[in-house]
């Protein structure tokens, strides 16, 4: 079995340094625990309030910034490009429980480079930390399906439905209709009725075309 901690190439991956910003000190025990199964993340400080994360990044200037988006009952939101000016280098990865889109393209705007909820499995945390640290972006699949849906995409392109986006972004990223129909817990009929559906909207069925069309929507990076 290949070791996820390592490069293609075999080489062992670049140090990621991690600042923790939540008010929860659980919640951040947990994103510790998690991150530690990884051995190029190393988590040089945690903050509970906005102020303290201000501090956290200008004193350490970490690779990646874990932001929780409310903190001792503030918004951390308008804070982002001030964590940015801080340490220009930081990439921030927004950790939360909001899932209305509103929140997602607010913080995409102001400069966070990921944004992914807190019930999101740990592999998913890891690889998101991993993505944004490589100067990728990376939006959570379903929160990105909802974003395309409610964007508008080119103008000689029908809208997707959210159901059809997820399955898009999926597609997009390799897996097969059986393991979509696993993830989305639909039928492997109904993930091929909604493949139907993209490929008629779209025009587009060979992988290429599908990543394509789901990087014109922000589904992958």
């Amino acid at each position: 079995m290949d070791d996820p901690s390592s490069t293609p190439s075999g080489r062992a991956p670049r140090e990621v340094t991690v600042v923790l910003a939540d008010d929860h000190l659980v919640v951040r025990a947990g994103m510790r625990l998690l991150l530690a199964q990884d051995p190029a993340f190393r988590i040089v400080a945690e903050s509970a309030t906005v102020p303290d994360t201000l501090e956290a990044v200008r004193r350490t200037r970490p690779r990646v910034l874990v932001l929780d988006l409310t903190m001792a009952g503030k918004s951390s939101l308008p804070m982002i490009p001030a964590l940015l000016t801080a340490s220009p280098g930081t990439r921030i990865l927004v950790l939360t429980m909001q899932e209305d889109p509103a929140f997602a393209r607010e913080a995409l705007r102001t400069g966070a480079a990921g944004y992914l909820l807190k019930e999101a499995a740990a592999e998913e945390l890891r690889a998101a930390a991993h993505q944004v640290a490589e100067g990728a972006t990376y939006v959570q699949p379903v929160l990105g399906a909802r974003l395309a849906v409610e964007m508008p995409g080119p103008a000689d392109q029908e809208s997707l439905t959210i159901r059809e986006a997820e399955v898009l972004s999926l597609l997009a990223l390799g897996h097969t209709n059986q393991e979509i129909a696993r993830h989305l817990y639909v039928s492997v009929r109904t993930v091929e009725t909604h493949r139907a559906r993209i490929r008629d909207k779209l025009g587009k069925d060979s992988r290429a075309e599908l990543i394509a069309a789901a990087r014109e929507r922000g589904l992958v990076a």
